[in-house]
């Protein structure tokens, strides 16, 4: 039970962000128990079958739901394909998993008819059904919202936080959003499964002083030196456990063995006591 403290208080973190986008929506867990009373199964499974296809699909649909919501809230706008938001910079080579909800969408369509479950609404219990796959708590996801019709690029671009955000950017970021760098260090703990492309670390591997050498070394064999070389060949952010949710990537960044945390070199020392007060926490 103690191994799963700051995994739940990233999960709690991650719901504040789904509530409190969505104040002027009468939400509730039995939203379809009439008009679609199975959907919670139905999503269930098209999420496990995607994740026992390929298991690195997980990571992608909890990212998707993350960078959906810090945008203009929980409103589908990133799954439009003329919204914009898919080609914004932070999105593009980032996300992926789209047809992941466009298969489960079709699915419960069949099953409900269309335009009674929302997109939206689909792709909140995706991320909560990937966690859980991949071996995280359950949590009661609110359904009722409604799809956005327009994208917002320009907050995707100006919005998201990128792995060269300077910290004090980052921390600036969450800030507008609500949260503190307390619960910033808690979001982070997504990172504890997925990849990511060389080109978003291979800077800091080759050189940052503040890494354990052994695991630069290490990772610098999957990532060449030489510009543009391997750029798009892909390391796990949480190298112990990259397929299950935990809290190792915790431990390894106290260690210093961690390479895609937005500017991970640059969270010692001012975010660092942070994870430390996890770490204590679930010892």
């Amino acid at each position: 039970m103690a191994q799963y403290f700051s995994t739940l208080v990233f999960i709690t973190v991650l719901i504040i962000t789904i509530t409190a986008s969505q104040t002027s929506a009468q939400l509730s867990e039995s939203f379809y128990a009439y008009t679609c009373p199975f959907v919670n199964h139905m999503i269930q499974y098209g999420t496990r079958a995607a994740i026992y296809r390929e298991p690195r699909m997980g990571a992608s649909l909890l990212r998707l739901f993350f960078h959906d919501c810090f945008v203009n809230g929980c409103d589908g706008g990133i799954l439009l394909d003329d919204g914009g938001e898919k080609t914004a910079a932070p999105n593009i080579n980032s996300i992926r998993g789209y047809e992941v909800i466009d298969n489960i969408k079709a699915y419960v369509d069949r099953v409900c008819g269309r335009q009674v479950v929302s997109c939206t609404d689909i792709l909140a219990v995706v991320a909560r059904d990937s966690v859980v796959a991949l071996g995280g708590p359950w949590w009661p996801v609110l359904l009722g919202r409604r799809d956005s019709r327009t994208g917002n690029p320009g907050a995707a671009n100006t919005d998201l936080p990128r792995p060269t955000d300077p910290l004090n950017v980052i921390i600036n970021k969450f800030s507008k959003k609500g949260f503190n760098t307390k619960e910033m260090v808690a979001l982070s703990g997504g990172h504890t499964i997925g990849f990511s492309r060389c080109t978003n670390f291979k800077d800091r591997i080759y050189s940052r002083t503040n890494i354990d050498p052994a695991f630069a070394t290490s990772r610098q064999s999957t990532c060449p030196h030489e510009k543009e070389m391997g750029d798009d060949n892909l390391a796990p952010l949480e190298e112990q456990s990259p397929f299950l949710f935990g809290n190792n990537y915790y431990q390894n960044l106290v260690k210093q063995r961690c390479d895609d945390l937005p500017n991970a070199g640059q969270i010692y020392p001012s975010v660092l006591s942070s994870v430390r007060m996890y770490l204590f926490s679930i010892s």
